[in-house]
C-alpha cells in the first residue's frame, strides 16, 4: 500500500476554510451594500389603495322612533262605570264605529226628569196664558164700562195691572221653559257620549283602560284607547347640535330598521322643532320625516337607524379619506423640509382636469360635496411616486369622490407601511375631514 502524504488533509481542510471565508465576506458585502449604498424602494414604505368606482354619500346619522303620522287618542266625556268595550288592540275600525259603552242609567233618569220638568212648565205656560186672557178680557170690559162712566178709574188701573201682570208671567215661564229645553239638550248629549263611537278610520293601537272600571271626566277626559292611521309613520329622530346645521327641509333622507333585512325606507325632511331637548347636557333637536307605510310593516315605537343625505353621488370615482390624508402629510413633509409652507401653489384650483382633459360629471352637491384639490401620491406601473393635484367633491368618513385628476384603476398612496418609522407615518394614519 501506498501512503498518503500527510500535507494533503492540511491543504484540503485551509482551502474549504478559505471558501467559508469568502462566503462570508460576500454576504457581508451584500448586506452593507444593501443596506447603506443602494438605493432603497420606495414603494415598500407605503401602503397603496386602488382607484374604484361606486356610489358615495355624506350623512347626518340618528337614532329616532316610529309614530303614526295621524292618530286621536279616544276619551270618555261623561263620568261612570265602563260598560262594554268593542273592541281590542289591533281591530281596524272606519269612522263611526261604536268603540266602547258607559253604564247610561244615571245619565238616562237626568234625561227623564228633565223631561218631567219641561212638561211641568209647559203646564204652567198654559195657566199663565189663560190667566192673561181672563185679564185681557177683564181689561176690555173695563175700558168699555170707562166709556160710558160706568166704572172707576181705579178699578180701570187694576185690570191694566193684572194683564201686564199676566203678560210677564208667561215671559218668565217661556224662558224657564227654554232653559230647562237646554238642559234637556245636554243631557241627551252627555247621554249620547255614554256611547263611544270611532273619530277617525284606522286601527286601535292601545288600550288604557279596562271594562267596568269608572271613569272620572270631572277634571279631564279620560283616556280609553288610541286610534291610529298607520298608512302613513313618522320618524322622530333627536339630532346633536353640532350636526343640526348641516340639515335643510326637503332634503332626502331614510332609515332602517332591526330585522328589516337592511331595507330603506325613504322620505323627506319635513320638519325641525326649534325648541331642544337637554339630556345628560347634550343638546338635540327633533327632526321629523313621514313615509308611506302602505302595507303596514312598520309598526308603532319601532327603533330607526336614520341617515339624512347632505350629499351624494352615483357611479363615482372613489377613494379612501386615509390617501388624502397620506397625500397632505407627505406634502407638508416636504415643504417643512425644504423650508417653506405646505400651502398649494397658484394655478392649482379647484378646476383642475384629469390627465386625458376630461372632467368627472357632476354630482349632487351640498356642505360636504363642495369641490376641493388637494394632493395625492400615484404609483405608477414603472418608476418612482408622483404628486398628484386632484379635485375633491362628496366625502365621507371613508371615501372620497374623485371629480378630475385620477382614473379608475390607478393606484396611490393610502399609507405607512407597517414597522415604517418615518416621520410621515403618524401622519398617514389620521382621516381628517378636508
Amino acid at each position: 500500500m501506498t501512503a498518503i502524504p500527510a500535507s494533503k488533509p492540511r491543504r484540503l481542510r485551509r482551502a474549504v476554510i478559505a471558501l467559508a471565508t469568502l462566503g462570508v465576506l460576500g454576504a457581508g458585502g451584500w448586506f452593507a451594500w444593501t443596506t447603506y449604498f443602494a438605493k432603497p424602494d420606495e414603494h415598500a414604505r407605503y401602503q397603496f389603495a386602488t382607484v374604484t368606482r361606486g356610489d358615495i354619500e355624506d350623512v347626518v346619522t340618528a337614532t329616532g322612533t316610529l309614530q303614526p303620522r295621524d292618530y286621536v287618542d279616544v276619551g270618555a266625556q261623561v263620568s261612570g262605570q265602563l260598560k262594554k268595550i268593542h273592541v281590542e288592540i289591533g281591530s281596524e275600525v272606519k269612522a263611526g264605529d261604536l268603540l266602547a259603552e258607559i253604564d247610561p242609567v244615571v245619565l238616562q233618569s237626568r234625561v227623564d226628569a228633565t223631561r218631567a220638568q219641561l212638561r211641568n212648565l209647559r203646564a204652567q205656560l198654559m195657566d199663565r196664558e189663560a190667566s192673561r186672557t181672563l185679564a185681557d178680557a177683564q181689561l176690555k170690559r173695563q175700558r168699555n164700562l170707562m166709556s160710558e162712566d160706568a166704572t172707576t178709574r181705579e178699578t180701570l188701573q187694576n185690570a191694566e195691572a193684572a194683564l201686564q201682570s199676566a203678560q210677564a208671567q208667561v215671559e218668565a215661564i217661556k224662558a224657564q221653559i227654554d232653559q230647562t229645553e237646554s238642559n234637556l239638550r245636554a243631557d241627551e248629549a252627555n247621554l249620547n257620549y255614554a256611547r263611544i263611537y270611532a273619530p277617525m278610520s284606522g286601527t286601535v293601537v292601545s288600550i288604557t283602560a279596562r271594562q267596568g272600571q269608572t271613569l272620572i271626566a270631572s277634571q279631564q277626559a279620560p283616556v280609553i284607547l288610541r286610534v291610529a292611521d298607520q298608512s302613513t309613520m313618522t320618524v322622530q329622530t333627536q339630532v346633536s347640535e353640532a350636526d343640526v346645521s348641516r340639515l335643510r327641509l326637503g332634503m332626502d333622507a331614510y332609515f332602517t330598521t332591526l330585522g328589516g333585512n337592511s331595507r330603506r325606507w325613504e322620505g323627506k325632511l319635513r320638519k325641525i322643532e326649534p325648541t331642544p331637548v337637554v339630556q345628560n347636557n347634550v343638546v338635540l333637536y327633533n327632526a321629523l320625516f313621514d313615509v308611506a307605510n302602505p302595507n303596514q310593516a312598520l309598526m308603532t315605537q319601532m327603533t330607526a337607524q336614520v341617515f339624512f343625505v347632505v350629499a351624494s353621488a352615483r357611479d363615482a370615482l372613489l377613494v379612501p379619506m386615509s390617501a388624502l390624508a397620506a397625500g397632505r402629510g407627505a406634502r407638508a413633509e416636504r415643504m417643512k423640509a425644504a423650508g417653506g409652507d405646505a400651502r398649494p401653489p397658484a394655478g392649482t384650483g379647484a378646476g383642475a382636469a384629469a390627465g386625458d382633459g376630461t372632467r368627472a360629471p357632476e354630482a349632487k352637491k351640498g356642505p360636504g360635496g363642495t369641490p376641493r384639490t388637494v394632493t395625492v401620491k400615484v404609483a405608477p406601473p414603472e418608476g418612482p411616486l408622483q404628486d398628484r393635484q386632484i379635485e375633491v367633491g362628496v366625502r365621507s368618513r371613508i371615501q372620497a369622490q374623485v371629480l378630475s385628476g385620477l382614473e379608475e384603476g390607478e393606484r396611490i398612496v393610502s399609507g405607512m407601511a407597517a414597522g415604517d418609522k418615518g416621520s410621515g407615518s403618524g401622519t398617514a394614519r389620521r382621516t381628517p375631514r378636508i
